[in-house]
């Protein structure tokens, strides 16, 4: 690349993610071989390292780039935002196609469902309530669904999230009951669904009873962990949507707690 060529700071912020996929992947990756990998200097990458770094994504150790823990830098919005944004965008086109106009939908605060705004916008669904604790949720109805009725469920903030938790959420849901919920996991084993902090799991089990259907949606990088909490297992959800990229022997533990199973390709 010329010396004279600038980026724009989209693009900067597009490699930074990329280079923490790497790093994520890798566990840890040499410096230089990070530059060398995106076809940067070894300044650019040094300073593309900081600026993850000084946001908590990544650590620098030694000539190397060193991860978090994976679950760790899932549970934070900022990571979550960023990643399997194809696959996310697909999950909640195929989602749609479960709503009916003038329905209520609760929504849970996974950034797996963030694209559903575009999607509904898309599909030209307007008459539609959504409940929902997340302010990111929120956000982006307002700003590409501006016609979609949003009732926030209030509590205690978490930043990690960008949502609500705590008993607020959770009596308020003990007094909703929704057509649908959309939801997504943070970790998937053979079925069971995790989450590390269990304020959230609980929140996710109430969620689940107060809808009269529900639909998981899981990019296949979700698939074959474990986290502290378990908020129980995907029979309880009449259909699972995934990526055709979910490892076979998962698939088939959905399909045996007696989940429909909708593949779909990116």
């Amino acid at each position: 690349m010329s010396a004279r060529t600038r980026l724009s700071q989209a693009a900067v912020e597009q490699r930074r993610q990329a280079v923490l996929r790497r790093v994520a992947e890798a566990g840890e990756v040499a410096i230089a071989d990070l530059a060398e990998q995106f076809d940067v200097s070894l300044m650019t990458m040094h300073r593309d390292l900081d600026n993850l770094a000084e946001r908590h994504m990544l650590r620098k150790r030694r000539g190397r780039a060193v991860a978090y823990p994976m679950l760790t830098m899932e549970t934070a919005t900022r990571f979550r935002e960023g990643v399997n944004t194809a696959e996310k965008t697909a999950l909640c086109e195929a989602a749609v196609t479960y709503i009916e106009p003038g329905a209520t939908v609760i929504v849970d605060d996974s950034s797996t469902v963030y694209p559903l705004a575009g999607a509904l916008a898309r599909a030209g669904i307007e008459t539609l309530t959504v409940i929902t604790n997340s302010l990111g949720v929120a956000h982006r109805m307002a700003r590409e669904a501006p016609r979609v009725e949003v009732a926030l469920l209030g509590g205690r903030y978490c930043a990690e999230f960008d949502s609500c938790t705590g008993p607020e959420v959770t009596r308020g849901l003990a007094r909703t009951r929704a057509d649908l919920l959309l939801m997504s996991a943070t970790a998937v084993l053979q079925g069971r669904l995790y989450h590390p902090m269990r304020d959230v799991a609980e929140i996710k089990e109430a969620m689940l009873g107060s809808a009269a259907h529900a639909v998981l949606l899981l990019d296949h990088t979700k698939f074959g962990k474990t986290a502290t909490y378990l908020h129980g297992t995907t029979g309880a959800f009449g259909t699972v949507i995934t990526d055709a990229a979910a490892p076979v022997d998962e698939m088939a533990a959905l399909r045996a707690t007696g989940a429909r199973v909708d593949v779909i390709d990116v």
